[in-house]
């Protein structure tokens, strides 16, 4: 079976990587790929909202499975034009709809949705550029920190964290009047902060049942001891120690179940990946976000634990089979560190050279931000490369990460030392 991998990332190399294990995989082709992807998958250089272009590429090579990596193609609606388009007809495409995906492509639908299928969240209110006068009397009478967010899609910069009242004004103002993050913030989300400690879940949909992959914990500030700015990821652990079975029952009986019932309920078409971002407050889960694909850096520990053919679960997905799928998972530790380029993620260089790649052992390298050039791999992004390894605790494969790490070198290269801190 011919597959397509849509994306450039972390993510989208881990995802073929598994699926170039399987007994059932033929050609892979990665769109637009990496440097890593390229020697396990044919590279294609064309844009992820590209939908025609993807068509012509998956008609010419005869793909019968397309697992859609990043948001913007699924919240822009690459399942409907597939489903709409009878030459794609028999063609697995893993994603929601676009309406499934407006819970990621909109944080006021997904608020909306969390409370009325009564899904424990932080309280909430929205306001726009008509209602500013409002959101800053909300702001006034609401106790700090102040949680900020764009509605829609900012690259994952929308999010603000704020103790200071005037800043968190200004903030509102920067968003709802002076477009910070473009159409992204029309909308402003404006939310009671929530005080604990982060993990996610990440769950399989078919329409009708549902599997849950395991959990994982990643760690987002680029400075030790989760310091400093926001960035994509710096590193991820799964399983999550501090998640127990009492506790797991109530991820699943008080958010997984009732999200998973809501989605049937409200009749979205949802056949592909349920990322629910969730936060430990005392002995009580509650959701923070849904993604409606995979996490990165969290997919470079969760799918190298997961033992079953990937292609097997993905045609289980489409198919809505996967009520009769088992899902079989590694007992043991994934720990992963992301190398990241100098000054991320505000502003770095790129065209670094890359060595020390062959010289890893007892980890796999997952390529983030790189591409080839002649002879040589380069940094092509903020975040370069992540670094997973196995062992019987978060600790142990974490020392195997950082002690394969120093064989790496990149100049400017930068990463946390202190993945798991916390745990």
């Amino acid at each position: 079976m011919n597959i397509l991998v849509l994306g450039s990332g972390g993510r989208e190399h881990t995802l073929a990587w598994k699926l170039n294990q399987s007994e059932k995989s033929g050609k892979i082709f990665v769109a637009p790929g990496n440097a890593g992807t390229s020697e396990i998958a044919t590279n294609v250089s064309l844009n992820v909202n590209d939908f025609k272009a993807i068509k012509d590429l998956v008609l010419k090579e005869e793909i019968k499975l397309v697992v859609v990596g990043p948001e913007d193609p699924l919240v822009n609606g690459i399942y409907d034009y597939f489903e709409n388009d009878p030459l794609l007809a028999g063609i697995h495409l893993i994603g929601p709809s676009k309406a499934a995906a407006e819970l990621e492509g909109s944080k006021e639908f997904a608020k909306e949705f969390l409370i009325r299928h009564s899904i424990p969240t932080a309280a909430y209110k929205s306001f726009n550029s008509e209602t500013f006068e409002d959101g800053v009397a909300y702001l006034k009478n609401a106790n700090p920190p102040y949680v900020l967010k764009a509605d829609g899609l900012a690259a994952g910069k929308g999010v603000v964290i704020l103790n200071d009242l005037n800043e968190a004004i200004q903030e509102l103002s920067d968003m709802l009047l002076e477009s910070k993050f473009g159409k992204a913030s029309n909308t402003v989300v404006i939310e009671e902060f929530l005080d604990g400690i982060e993990f996610s879940c990440f769950v399989l949909l078919d329409g009708n049942s549902y599997k849950i992959l395991p959990l994982a914990k990643d760690y987002k500030r680029i400075g030790e001891g989760d310091s400093g700015l926001n960035t994509g990821g710096m590193g991820a652990v799964s399983p999550v120690p501090f998640v127990d079975e009492e506790f797991y029952a109530k991820v699943q009986s008080k958010i997984v179940e009732p999200s998973v019932n809501g989605i049937k309920r409200d009749e979205l078409t949802y056949k592909g990946f349920l990322f629910i971002g969730l936060i430990k407050v005392g002995d009580e889960p509650y959701v923070i976000e849904y993604n409606v694909r995979m996490g990165d850096p969290e997919t470079e520990v969760v799918i190298p634990r997961v033992k079953s053919d990937l292609i097997d679960l993905l045609l289980a997905i489409s198919e809505g089979e996967l009520e009769n799928t088992e899902v079989l998972i590694d007992a043991r530790s994934a720990a992963t560190v992301m190398l990241v380029s100098g000054g991320y993620p505000e502003a770095y260089e790129k065209n670094k050279t890359i060595t020390g790649l062959k010289e890893i052992n007892d980890s796999v390298v997952f390529h983030a931000g790189t591409k080839k050039s002649a002879q040589e791999i380069q940094t092509n992004g903020g975040r370069v490369l992540a670094l997973t390894s196995f062992g019987k605790d978060h600790k142990e494969a974490l020392k195997m990460s950082y002690d394969n790490i120093s064989s790496i070198h990149f100049d400017k290269m930068n990463y946390r030392k202190d993945i798991g801190f916390d745990l």
